[in-house]
């Protein structure tokens, strides 16, 4: 019935679509199997992708032949880039999205990728042989060969909710927990532990009083996640027809979001459910989310708080659904509807269903190499929330990756990695497997000490190359990416040659607040002045006018960017130059750390367990201390 597949990719969320949707491209013959082919791609959180440090990995996603990017501009209903007054190193897309449109759009990419086929069952155990992995069996009973396999379980294993003091088996709400796996994975020498995360209720629009709260509108200027151009709603007119199919009545401006708060009479609302729920009563055993912490955490461990800021945000186009975005809580359902009819705005809330929490089993990612490949079975890689990470950006991102080296070590390729200073990606999955995670990890720019270099602008810059050479990124992205960058070299260079006498621009200095000229100055320099953008000086300069007439609008972005930081970004590389010194120097995969009576008896522990492949990557894992790494050092003849 079924032929042996190159690559066996288990589940369909997030890490596990992009998994199959690069392992196929690639050339594998590639199966994605998913318990329900009705919930391919399902948001099961907050219906958005990007923000702060996550919108920087989904331009890197797309950078490199990923279609999350894609599929998130096609189905946004909102648009926004977060952190703009601060340096470009900051600057973050993020879109709210259509629930539906995004997973259909999802699915429909996939049901036009070559190499791919799909399989609508349940995976229970895993075929494994003399340390390799030979494919997968299913609850229907099918063995199904596979030279490599990607776990993407997400949420399902042994996954159990809880709402206030009721528990049942289940993966996300109305779906099947996945058994089997984790056992049999523990039987062949793994280590497991358990997570906890959670999901806010879901409310009726029309029961909202929206003039109670702030309104939150999208950017004016939309522009989106994807590298090949405009592929959102609000540019596009077969996109807009696309989206009018759905419906007629449908407006094809941004959808708003809202901004309301808690108070001290919700917060004393939401403490009588104390004694009935599950995180304080101690029946869920799993770490949250530090960072994404439960509405009761919240007003737990930030008690000198007397509001929290809580998003309401659309669930799509045509639907009146709304995520309460900051609401998060496992309390039971009662208390979580009396607390929300305190909040302004929701006095005559309305419960699609209410909000809850799900703990599951995950492997501590330390097991794992730079390719996601487990240390422990030969051509099993692991990604996403299997590997303790939360977020669909962060678990998109490694599912990619994973499909990637899937196919390069079933091809007897070289494998696809990426370093700390390539690429956010690259600092999660080093975060992972160097320090590992006992709670879920999400991104953030501060965990990334290279990010002047890592901006959301110039990640094809980056890594289109790097992604075209082994065959996934098209000949279409690479082409842009290379008449970018000409471009913007050739804009750079004709602009040292063009200068402003003070008569031209000393009117719109005296608009802004900046000093005026005395003398003949270069453009560049003028450039450099505070609260200065290329595009107005442009208004005052033929010269500088006509080198801009038609070109991109991130064109210009990129050239400003690159001549106002550049002394930032050129000690960044210095920073980088110095580090990949130690990347240079190889430890064997043999080396025996038994021997070293020297090492610190914890550093000993970890270099065994890990087995870094660089003295780079002995200095960053958690718990080694510089003079391991010296010992180490002296050991090796360096």
């Amino acid at each position: 019935m079924f032929p042996i597949y190159d690559v066996i990719v288990v589940g369909a969320g997030h890490a596990g679509c992009e998994a199959a949707a690069a392992a196929a491209n690639l050339g594998s013959k590639t199966l994605l199997i998913t318990m329900n082919m009705q919930t391919i791609a399902q948001m099961s959180c907050n219906p958005a992708m990007g923000g702060i440090a996550k919108g920087q990995i989904v331009r890197e996603i797309d950078a490199l032949g990923g279609y999350s990017g894609i599929v998130s501009d096609k189905s946004m209903i909102q648009f926004r880039m977060l952190n703009k007054s601060k340096g470009p190193a900051m600057w973050s897309p993020r879109t709210q999205n259509d629930r539906h449109l995004f997973a259909a759009t999802w699915r429909e990419m996939l049901e036009n990728t070559p190499n791919l086929d799909i399989w609508q069952d349940s995976v229970n155990s895993l075929i494994v042989s003399r340390g390799t992995i030979e494919g997968v069996r299913t609850s229907l009973g099918i063995e199904i060969r596979g030279k490599s396999v990607v776990l993407t379980n997400g949420t399902f294993l042994n996954g159990v909710i809880h709402i206030g003091d009721k528990n049942f088996g289940g993966g996300r709400i109305g779906e099947n927990k996945a058994t089997g796996i984790t056992e049999q994975l523990l039987e062949l020498g793994f280590e497991s532990d358990r997570l906890k995360t959670g999901t806010p209720p879901r409310l009726d629009g029309r029961s909202l009083d929206y003039s109670k709260m702030e309104i939150q509108d999208g950017d004016e200027d939309v522009v989106g996640f994807s590298y090949l151009g405009n592929q959102h709603p609000f540019s596009d007119d077969s996109l807009q027809s696309a989206i009018r199919s759905i419906d007629n009545n449908i407006q094809h401006s941004q959808r708003c979001c809202w901004v309301t708060y808690t108070d001290d009479k919700v917060h004393e609302m939401l403490k009588t459910g104390f004694d009935r729920s599950p995180m304080f009563q101690g029946r869920i055993e799993g770490t949250g989310p530090r960072y994404c912490p439960s509405i009761e955490d919240k007003i737990n461990r930030f008690a000198d708080r007397d509001r929290h800021q809580l998003f309401v945000e659309p669930e799509g186009w045509n639907t009146v659904e709304i995520y309460l975005n900051g609401f998060s809580t496992s309390l039971p359902e009662d208390v979580q509807y009396k607390a929300l009819k305190l909040i302004p705005g929701l006095e005559n809330v309305k419960m699609f269903r209410p909000g809850y929490a799900i703990e599951y089993d995950y492997f501590p990612p330390t097991q794992l190499s730079y390719t996601l490949e487990t240390k422990l079975i030969k051509n099993l890689f692991f990604a996403g929330q299997i590997n303790g990470t939360t977020g669909y950006e962060e678990a998109a991102c490694q599912g990619l990756m994973a499909g990637i080296n899937a196919h390069q070590n079933v091809h007897e390729k070289e494998s696809f990695t990426l370093s700390r200073s390539e690429a956010y990606i690259g600092v999660l999955i080093d975060d992972l497997i160097n320090k590992g995670t006992d709670e879920p990890y999400r991104m953030f720019t501060s965990r990334a000490e290279y990010r002047t270099l890592l901006r959301q602008d110039n990640a094809d810059i980056r890594l289109t190359e790097l992604s075209h050479k082994i065959g996934l990124a098209s000949d279409e992205r690479m082409f842009h990416v290379k008449h970018k960058i000409e471009k913007v070299e050739v804009i750079k260079k004709s602009m040292k040659e063009i200068s402003f006498e003070p008569e031209q621009i000393n009117a719109y200095f005296e608009q802004i607040g900046s000093s005026p000229l005395t003398e003949k100055t270069n453009s560049i320099k003028i450039l450099l002045r505070p609260n200065v953008s290329l595009p107005e000086i442009a208004n005052y300069s033929n010269e500088l006018s006509l080198l801009l007439k038609d070109v991109s609008r991130e064109t210009i972005e990129q050239v400003e960017i690159q001549l106002k930081y550049d002394s930032y970004i050129e000690k960044e590389k210095e920073l980088v130059a110095k580090a990949n010194s130690l990347e240079e120097l190889i430890i064997p995969a043999n080396f025996d750390y038994e021997n070293l009576k020297s090492l610190s008896s914890e550093g000993k522990q970890k270099f065994m367990k890990i087995r870094p492949r660089t003295l780079g990557q002995a200095g960053r894992i958690s718990g080694v201390n510089p003079t391991d790494v010296q010992i180490l050092m002296v050991y090796m003849g360096r």
